[in-house]
């Protein structure tokens, strides 16, 4: 059954404002949550700023338990924690949940590669200069990793809009409910052609705005 894209274009609008909404929201929460924990991990290492094993192997430890598991996985196994959280596993709030852990444990480990390659030269004229740790962190670490780290920020928000998409086709609703839903169920190819157009748009808007930024920062 083809649908009535007169009436069927405001449910287009809706959906795509949904992912919109959860990829805004997570990359929002994912970024402080995992620039925290990717400063942890940094200034945890041995012979870093703070350092502490058992923090770094804790963090480092949950870091490599959480990536590697498929979302659509992760999404289903941690619903029981989803509806205590939040109340329901249907829905957009719903779908963000699971979303910010994936996020923040990813970004987290974009955060401490791109503090890894910072010239330790340039801590140790700090520390030789009386700045303490939160003043090597705010002034030296931050600033110097911050282009690179736009870049990881991007690739995160692109691997989002695919984490929508997914969550979408187990009631997380956006464009990968509406995919599902007229599309895929009702083997309709023209919503399932607008869709992945929609999500191309999506994407390509999200690395442009990124590459640009992230050229900005690093001119300065």
């Amino acid at each position: 059954m083809n649908v009535d894209w007169i009436t069927f274009w405001p449910r287009v609008v809706e959906a795509t404002g949904e992912t919109i909404f959860m990829v805004a929201s997570t990359l929002f929460f994912g970024t402080i949550l995992g620039l925290t924990i990717g400063l942890l991990l940094y200034v945890s290492r041995d012979n870093h700023l703070l350092e502490n094993k058992f923090v770094f192997n804790l963090l480092n430890f949950v870091i490599n338990l959480i990536r590697p598991i498929p979302f659509i996985i992760f999404l289903v196994a941690i619903s029981p924690i989803t509806r205590q959280v939040i109340g329901t596993t249907i829905g957009t709030v719903a779908a963000i949940f699971p979303m910010t852990i994936v996020a923040s444990f990813s970004i987290a480990r974009v955060v401490e590669n791109n503090l890894v390659n910072i010239d330790p030269g340039v801590i140790e004229a700090a520390q030789a200069m009386g700045a303490g740790p939160l003043r090597i962190i705010c002034t030296v670490l931050i600033p110097e990793a911050l282009g690179p780290l736009i870049l990881g920020l991007t690739f995160m928000t692109i691997s989002l809009i695919d984490f929508s998409a997914i969550a979408g086709t187990v009631g997380g609703g956006g464009l990968g409910h509406l995919a599902m839903t007229y599309g895929y169920q009702r083997f309709d190819t023209s919503v399932m052609a607008v869709t992945v157009l929609i999500l191309i748009v999506l994407v390509q808007s999200a690395q442009w705005v990124g590459n640009t930024i992230s050229r900005k920062i690093m001119r300065k």
